[in-house]
């Protein structure tokens, strides 16, 4: 077992004596430093001696307590659609993580045109772009002046911020918060020896909590729910697989995007042969949809998150596909846009997305977001007068 992997199973409290013991102990340690700079740090802004800075404009962060995982790229695209249709200007920001624009910041689409390619941009911005093609979004470092930058330049009045609970140099509005039913606080430990970024106890910032997955793991709402400040609102919702993109004859070269109203659409897949990949934080959950959709899976390769594909990696999956007589070869999204377009497979090749769905609290969840933009809205034009 490589040391990754060793990390990995000392972070989730697996394996037995010996070598993880010991590591479990060290990365047990560091988590007790790290812990200590992230109190330090909560306890500097909530005194004011490390300063926020407010945008004036209706400020949405979307984030979570874990690394990874909780859906915030699909629920950033549906809260941006779903305000769009309430009749604002919506704009999106994110960090742009592991992108070259990352540290001097700088717009991925205008609402017209995508301007960056996902290296500059990092993989989730680029994402976004694609998908919401007329909504602003941009990135940087510094997220007050991307956000100064979309209203002097877009004109938007609805700003939402992409994993931004741990970004305290902006205040915000309304604090989303995403908790994954399946593992909502890993276990129980912070980063490095579990998947925690901060403190359980955190969630006392949060202004509304969204448990995701929940159609998959209904029985772990209540310990979840048992856990939430007692007098915020809690909605639940589910990730939808949809198959957004068919490669005929393996050609990426070609755009081929599906209309997400095409959603029920992978029953072809169902009984076929298929090779799969992903680089994403949860392969696992991938592997899941995959099963779940009915293919016969002939080799799984599981890739780091935000993985960058050498030829190396590709040839090893066609290589696969040809071998296992695989019909398919399917991976995710936000994979997609880090395969070269000039790769040519040797079997058709699929892109499993995922979109939000709320199902029954979706109206509540709607009038919620609507009723605190329009007091935001109010508050500012009683301030005018």
């Amino acid at each position: 077992m490589n040391l990754a992997n060793q990390i990995q199973h000392a972070m989730m409290g697996e394996g037995g004596p010996g070598r993880s013991l010991s590591l479990r102990s060290i990365l047990s340690m560091i988590s007790i430093g790290y812990g200590a700079i992230v109190r330090c740090r909560h306890t500097l802004y909530k005194e004011n001696i490390f300063q926020t800075k407010k945008l004036p404009c209706v400020v949405i962060s979307i984030g979570n307590l874990t690394v990874g995982g909780t859906g915030k790229t699909p629920m950033t695209i549906h809260l941006a659609r779903m305000i769009r249709r309430l009749g604002y200007h919506v704009g999106v920001i994110s960090r742009g993580y592991r992108g070259s624009a990352e540290k001097i910041g700088g717009v991925v689409c205008d609402g017209r045109s995508i301007l960056m390619e996902p290296d500059m941009a990092g993989d989730e911005p680029f994402m976004i772009a694609k998908k919401l093609k007329s909504v602003p979004v941009l990135v940087g470092e510094n997220r007050f002046k991307a956000g100064m930058r979309a209203i002097r330049e877009f004109e938007v009045d609805v700003i939402l911020l992409d994993d931004g609970f741990q970004h305290l140099r902006l205040e915000r509005d309304v604090n989303l918060v995403l908790l994954d039913c399946k593992s909502p606080f890993g276990n129980g430990h912070l980063l490095p020896r579990g998947t925690l970024r901060e403190p359980i106890g955190s969630l006392s910032r949060g202004d509304v909590f969204v448990l995701t997955r929940y159609d998959s793991f209904k029985d772990t709402t209540i310990n979840i729910s048992n856990r939430l400040p007692p007098d915020k609102p809690v909605f639940v919702s589910s990730h939808r697989p949809f198959v957004s993109h068919i490669f005929k004859g393996g050609d990426v070269s070609v755009e081929s995007d599906l209309p997400e109203s095409f959603a029920n659409n992978s029953g072809f897949l169902k009984g076929h042969p298929a090779v799969c990949f992903s680089g994403i934080a949860r392969n696992d959950d991938f592997m899941h949809t995959v099963k779940n959709i009915g293919c016969k899976v002939t080799r799984f390769f599981s890739f780091p998150d935000h993985h960058r594909y050498s030829e190396q990696d590709l040839n090893k999956i066609a290589t696969a596909a040809k071998l296992t007589n695989a019909e398919f070869i399917l991976t995710t999204a936000k994979d997609l846009v880090r395969i070269p377009k000039r790769i040519k497979w040797p079997s058709d090749f699929v892109v499993i997305d995922v979109k939000i769905s709320f199902g029954d609290d979706g109206d509540p969840f709607n009038g919620f977001i609507q009723s605190r933009i329009e007091g935001f809205k109010k508050k500012t034009n009683d301030k005018h007068y």
